[in-house]
């Protein structure tokens, strides 16, 4: 069984910052794409940033400059590195991955249980 785990989120102050994990362990043959999405209260689920298995890199417009996204795959972690976070970034945030399962060779994506961010004074 595959599953995915979050760590690292809490209360920051605007301007701070806060550094995301999210381990994926289970039978895993290769972890393709990885990446993370955040839901505000009322808002739709959306992208943040992603990592292909090569270490290229995409940011949504709005944490460009601030957020860093990285990845060790000896360690099957994708890292979220957030700087100068400002309240409109408080969300749950949740990792994916695209992942080829050992026990049948498929390629399924599967998400974190979310962890939450909140920026404020």
């Amino acid at each position: 069984q595959v599953q995915l785990v979050e760590s690292g989120g809490g209360l920051v102050q605007p301007g701070g910052s806060l550094r995301l994990s999210c381990a994926a362990s289970g039978s895993i043959v290769s972890i393709y794409g990885m990446g993370w999405y955040r839901q505000a209260p009322g808002k739709e689920r959306e992208p943040v940033a992603a990592i292909t298995s090569g270490g290229s890199t995409n940011y949504a417009d709005s944490v460009k400059g601030r957020f860093t996204i990285s990845r060790d795959n000896a360690k099957n972690t994708v890292y979220l590195q957030m700087n100068s976070l400002k309240p409109e970034d408080t969300a749950v945030y949740y990792c994916n991955a695209r992942i080829r399962r050992g026990s049948d060779y498929v390629t399924v994506d599967y998400w974190g249980q979310g962890t939450q961010v909140t920026v404020s004074s």
